[in-house]
């Protein structure tokens, strides 16, 4: 088993984040505060992070939303969305997270008279100023935004429009999120099209409050490149009696087509999506090699990090370095980085990175 210094120190790569999911408690008091939001439950920060992951873990999806009015709330002003971001950016970068593409809905942000490209513009800048104290500190970060719309909004044509004209400055593709029951993503095929005409990228939450309907609407009619979640593909999987699998039309598509799946097994748990750790998909997605990769999706929510996230899945699977070392390959592969840029860091950081480890390893085994 692994230990938490030893998985703290393994370069990781995080495709699935919310920036509006991941604010520290201390700066929601601070900025509340600071712009006069006054709805907070408590004040106190210590109780305050508590609520949070009391709300969240109500095995609904939607209940588990409906904890972000209160980021939300306090991210309706430049400066603190600016501050924010860089913050999400240093705290990633201290947990060795050397590449992350942060997602976030910026018609949230739209209460108090920001726009979009204010709100998207307001994002980058924080990315540019977190990375550059982490670079300072010795924790070089490659930051990276998806801007998303909500699903059960009307606003996804201009938030696909707005991803499109910021899309050399940092932003990397266009998603959807929301509650998936009643919100079928071919809702949203004009903003879908709209980004493809553009040849850009899309992922797509999908199979997380809702099932096989959902992953195959995202991937067929609205040109997902990435499912966010996609446990539910296992509904799609069947285990016979010889211990073997049987895979139906679309998890093969998935798996032959090699769709990443962009899995947050903590969030999971929390929002229903699968009973416990031990039971959820990922075990037999990575066994069967789906292109799987490890995700936060909400850090203050499930307080959860890369690490911790990874440290419960090896103490629950018995990963190792190896498979640590493919699931951060996987994820890299699977980013809307250009191809250079990805293929530079899984050479030069990446790599270099778990061979270290991998030495480190050998010496206290030899020592032993």
């Amino acid at each position: 088993m692994l230990t938490l210094d030893t998985i703290r120190g393994a370069p990781k790569a995080l495709l699935h984040d919310h920036l509006d999911g991941g604010l520290r408690p201390a700066t929601v008091v601070d900025l509340a505060r600071e712009f006069g939001y006054q709805r907070l439950p408590t004040t106190d920060v210590d109780e305050l992070a508590s609520w949070f992951r009391r709300g969240a873990d109500r095995k609904s999806l939607e209940l588990y939303l409906e904890t972000f009015e209160h980021t939300v709330g306090v991210l309706q002003d430049r400066d603190a969305i600016m501050r924010v971001a860089a913050e999400c950016a240093e705290d990633l970068a201290a947990d060795r997270v050397v590449y992350a593409e942060v997602r976030y809905a910026p018609e949230l942000s739209t209460e108090k008279g920001l726009t979009l490209d204010e709100v998207v513009e307001a994002n980058l800048e924080g990315f540019r100023l977190g990375s550059a104290r982490a670079a300072e500190a010795g924790q070089p970060i490659v930051m990276k935004v998806l801007v998303t719309a909500m699903r059960q909004a009307a606003r996804s044509v201009e938030v696909a429009e707005c991803a499109i004209r910021w899309r050399d400055a940092g932003v990397v593709g266009f998603d959807i999120a929301g509650p998936e029951a009643g919100y079928r993503p071919t809702r949203h095929l004009e903003a879908f099209e709209a980004v493809r005409k553009e040849n850009f990228h899309i992922t797509i939450h999908a199979g997380e409050g809702f099932g096989l309907p959902s992953i195959w609407e995202a991937l067929q009619f609205c040109g997902a490149e990435r499912l966010g979640h996609g446990v539910r593909i296992v509904d799609d999987i069947t285990a016979l009696p010889d211990g073997s699998y049987s895979l139906g039309r679309l998890a093969a598509f998935v798996r032959d087509r090699r769709v990443p799946l962009e899995m947050c097994p903590t969030s999971n748990v929390h929002s229903g999506a699968a009973t416990s750790i031990a039971e959820h998909p990922f075990d037999l997605l990575r066994r069967l090699r789906f292109r799987v990769t490890v995700n936060t999706d909400n850090r203050l929510m499930s307080n959860v990090s890369m690490s911790s996230e990874l440290k419960v899945l090896d103490e629950t699977f018995g990963l190792g370095l190896g498979e640590l070392e493919w699931l951060t390959i996987n994820a890299m592969k699977s980013a809307f980085a250009p191809f250079d840029e990805r293929l530079r860091i899984i050479n030069e950081v990446v790599k270099p990175g778990y061979a270290h480890l991998r030495a480190a390893e050998s010496r206290v085994v030899a020592h032993a």
